[in-house]
């Protein structure tokens, strides 16, 4: 009898490993593979909790809150532009709760469950790999690509930089804890990890580059595992690297030096970029950006106060003549303006008060040298919340899903921060 219950839970282990391990597959695949993934963990998820009669998680003060916030949600349906878009967003939203429940459990009581890391990195290295080859060849090993972007197994998207940005340093963190003391691995890691920055920078994609080199930076500062000798050491040659892969290619002075300093080689051309050039219709080069910007104060404007709708920034700007001020796109690209022409003032007030709770109550448990896996989804979060860089759509189901990811590691990699531990 008890062999045979050891057997169903050795089933059990292995059957949520291998659904969490293919995860990054998942959202490589497509939107339709990334949510049928992440709906089958959600509901086995919740068929286990019931057959072992574990509900306490559903009091736990994290989890009240996200359910806040989707009751929120789904109110800001009832009041959008186009009911049915964002009801389809918002009432969505409930699997990553759950997500973040089951992320949590399995990371505290399924033992080695962190090694999912391994599969992770082996995925997010041959994406890598990848990436180089279509850098190379100008078509990835599926015959994918066109021009100077790197697409990858994207096919025709380019998010490749993006997706990788934000998930590369969480196996890279497990790695550093997983050989903790081992001083032959530690470089190797470290070459590891500009493996993958490299990566992200030959995409083209500028604000992910940023970010990922921010991370990275962020993260090696703060590590212990390196001398500051070896660290100012690391730097210089680091630098060394990046400087000849850049100065060696066209494509990269052009995304990240000649289309930046197009706007700043004349007094007019200044004075358009921040300004009057949002709008001009006189041939000046203008900042695509700063339109989207200026479009999402506007969409605000309209509904200060709960704003036009989640998803409900596209049926706004691309409907109709709604005048110079306005720029069709799905969302604003940053963060901040979405959520003000989506959600208005309220609204946003509301989602940061939430996320923000959640932050700053953790922030005495995060043990930056000791759990490096929570420092990494930490900083990723970080910058999901910085100001100016733009970005995507934040309740897109590829950010959101990339997002909880990284904000349920942020919690139940650490034990003390974990909702099903008891103290």
């Amino acid at each position: 009898m008890i062999y045979q219950k050891n057997m169903s839970q050795n089933l059990i282990n292995k059957y949520f490993f291998v659904l969490f391990s293919i995860i990054p597959i998942s959202i490589i695949a497509g939107p339709s593979v990334s949510l049928a993934n992440i709906l089958i963990i959600v509901l086995s998820f919740l068929i286990y909790m019931f057959f072992i009669k574990e509900w306490t998680w559903l009091k736990d003060k994290k989890i009240k809150l996200l359910i806040i916030l989707y009751l929120y949600l789904i109110f800001n349906s009832f009041i959008a532009l186009d009911f049915s878009s964002s009801f389809y967003r918002n009432f969505g939203f409930v699997r990553f709760i759950v997500l973040f429940a089951a992320f949590n459990y399995f990371f505290l009581k399924f033992k080695n469950f962190e090694k999912i890391f391994f599969v992770w990195f082996i995925i997010l290295f041959f994406l890598s790999l990848d990436m180089y080859y279509e850098s190379i060849n100008g078509k990835n090993i599926f015959g994918y690509g066109e021009g100077d972007r790197i697409f990858s197994f994207f096919k025709d998207e380019p998010v490749a930089g993006g997706f990788l940005y934000s998930l590369y340093l969480l196996p890279i963190a497990f790695l550093y804890n997983f050989y903790e003391g081992k001083d032959n691995f530690k470089f190797l890691i470290f070459i590891l990890s500009l493996f993958f920055l490299v990566s992200i920078l030959i995409t083209g994609e500028r604000s992910n580059t940023i970010k990922s080199f921010f991370v990275f930076f962020m993260f090696y500062i703060f590590a212990k595992n390196f001398s500051n000798k070896e660290k100012i050491t690391s730097l210089f040659l680091m630098i060394l690297l990046l400087s000849g892969i850049f100065l060696n290619s066209n494509f990269l002075k052009m995304r990240y030096v000649d289309q930046l300093l197009i706007h700043f080689k004349s007094k007019d051309r200044i004075v358009s970029y921040f300004s009057e050039g949002y709008f001009n219709k006189g041939g000046v080069q203008t900042n695509v950006y700063g339109k989207l910007y200026i479009s999402g104060i506007e969409v605000f404007k309209k509904k200060p106060y709960f704003g036009v709708g989640n998803k409900n920034y596209g049926f706004e700007t691309c409907w109709g003549d709604k005048g110079d001020t306005y720029l069709c796109s799905s969302h604003p690209h940053q963060i901040y303006f979405e959520f003000l022409a989506e959600h208005g003032f309220i609204g946003t007030v509301i989602i940061l008060s939430i996320f923000f709770k959640l932050f700053f109550d953790l922030l005495k448990k995060i043990n930056i040298n000791k759990n490096k896996i929570q420092f990494a989804s930490f900083l990723y979060v970080l910058i999901v919340f910085m100001p100016v860089l733009p970005g995507g759509a934040f309740f897109s189901d590829n950010l959101l899903t990339l997002f909880f990811i990284n904000f349920s590691l942020l919690f139940c990699s650490n034990k003390a921060s974990n909702i099903f531990y008891k103290k």
